[in-house]
């Protein structure tokens, strides 16, 4: 047993030798990755310095904002700070361009369409769409923006395609906050579930998919289920602890013969949960993890629940899972508190999955299938971990609705690029991850941008000297008093 041991730990460390293939002209790589995205700009946008944000987002930088990717490529920060932030530049073009490459990568006839919220939290109130709201991040209530991914998941890899800004109804009302953070005129509110439908209405018939997944924010409204149900979407969507149900497998209580007949139960899947017996439950494994196989508990029962105005709803399958609290790796997204409810022993998750759409009977899903789409919420997490650790997604530092736009968008890009150069690295390095490759390629980057002499070092210094000189300036200004000049100190 031990020789099986001996040979697996030399097998996994053989695993990790890092052949130089694997960073050869990775920067030129980036370059030619850049030119479809570059096509794709109207042409007066031809000449803004995209391929130098992209390399900013993907450098060593602990802040990628623009004033620091601006030091680090040596251009005016003026010049980031208006294409990313003013600059009317239309970024779903390269959306376009990306949805293209990742089905053509990646696409396959049961892939995964995954809906989720993401969070970027904010201390002040002029980010556009910023407002105090659930936030997923911190995991309580706190100022923030929102934004709404559509992301795609195959049996291999996963990444985000698409998004949208959460635009609050009290921004969507107020002109002067609109027109302070340049929100376009036909811009109007829309619900989380109608920005997933439109994106899905974009996309959907492009890429290649088998199901629709999202976590109990989208779950929990019969409206959304319903909507997908009538494009003929599989779905398996989180709902609250608290949803009621009524279990169709159960017979009706017994008639006495006099009064009204008894009416089937509507308890919430909580309470029905917990009336299973033992037997009930099926054990899978999930798929391998870090710590070693991820195990799960299901069960699966036809039920209907209520929708609006407290009406009996369409037949769907209620899916339960469980995990022993003990286990501490996530599997399950978990957008609000009332996702999941927990004993001394397990925390559980609900789910929805229908029994029909509008013009076809859906042959009833196995667990094992429905466990595959229960992960790919997880793998969404983790494209966000991808873009907020690596790619700096969530340190942006714009307010207008087309600098939040242009990061996300040229975020995303990055990520794309690592996770190619991941899959083209793991021919010679199968243990190669795609945090691996960014920090290879940030060394890389670092020596194009190594400083050369003294006169970039000065030109950087007079840049930062600069901008505060002005600021003292404008303070004063404001203050209607003449700013003093600094004193020019003699040697002695």
């Amino acid at each position: 047993m031990m020789t099986v041991w001996a040979q697996r730990r030399e097998e996994l460390v053989s695993d990790c030798l890092v052949s130089p293939d694997v960073f050869n002209q990775m920067v030129d790589r980036l370059g030619e990755f850049v030119v479809p995205y570059q096509q794709a700009f109207e042409t007066e946008a031809g000449q803004h310095p995209m391929h130098l944000y992209l390399q900013g987002l993907l450098s060593h930088l602990p802040r990628k904002n623009a004033e620091a990717i601006a030091a680090l490529v040596d251009v005016e920060r003026q010049v980031v700070q208006d294409f990313i932030g003013t600059a009317l530049w239309d970024h779903r073009p390269l959306i376009t361009v990306l949805v293209g490459e990742v089905v053509a990568r990646l696409g396959e006839p049961d892939g995964i369409i995954a809906f989720d919220p993401s969070s970027f939290p904010k201390r002040g109130t002029h980010s556009v769409g910023v407002k105090r709201q659930w936030c997923g991040h911190r995991g309580k209530v706190d100022t923030c923006q929102v934004g709404v991914f559509m992301g795609y998941v195959c049996s291999h890899e996963h990444a985000l395609l698409d998004f949208r800004l959460s635009l609050p109804e009290e921004w969507a009302r107020d002109e002067p906050r609109r027109q302070d953070c340049h929100v376009p005129k036909e811009v109007r509110y829309q619900t989380r579930h109608e920005q997933c439908l439109e994106m899905l209405d974009a996309w959907g018939a492009q890429v290649p998919h088998g199901w629709v997944t999202g976590d109990d924010e989208f779950g929990r409204h019969s409206r959304f289920r319903h909507e997908l149900r009538e494009r003929g979407e599989r779905y398996v969507l989180g709902v609250p602890c608290h949803t009621t149900m009524r279990d169709l497998q159960v017979p009706l209580p017994a008639y006495a013969g006099r009064g009204r007949r008894p009416k089937a139960p509507w308890p919430s899947v909580t309470a029905w949960r917990q009336a299973l017996p033992a037997a009930a439950w099926t054990h899978l494994t999930v798929r391998d993890g870090e710590k070693g196989p991820v195990e799960i508990e299901m069960v699966k029962r036809r039920v209907q629940t209520r929708i609006e105005r407290k009406r009996t709803g369409p037949e769907e399958w209620l899916v339960v899972t469980r995990r022993p609290l003990a286990d501490d790796r996530t599997l399950e997204p978990k957008a609000s508190p009332d996702a999941t409810d927990q004993d001394a022993r397990y925390r559980h998750h609900y789910y929805l999955t229908p029994t029909d759409g509008s013009k076809v009977v859906f042959k009833e899903p196995s667990l094992v299938e429905l466990a595959r789409v229960i992960k790919a919420g997880t793998c969404i997490e983790t494209s966000f971990k991808r873009g907020k650790g690596e790619v700096g997604m969530d340190a942006y530092q714009v307010r207008t609705w087309q600098g939040w736009h242009h990061h996300m968008a040229l975020s995303l890009l990055a990520v794309w690029f690592l996770i190619g150069e991941a899959h083209r690295g793991q021919q010679w390095t199968p243990a190669l991850t795609l945090p691996q490759v960014r920090y290879g390629l940030s060394l890389l980057l670092l020596e194009v941008f190594r400083t050369p002499g003294t006169d970039s070092i000065c030109r950087q210094v007079q840049r930062q000297l600069l901008r505060n000189e002005l600021a003292r300036f404008h303070h004063h200004r404001t203050r209607k008093c003449l700013p003093p000049r600094k004193l020019r100190r003699e040697i002695q």
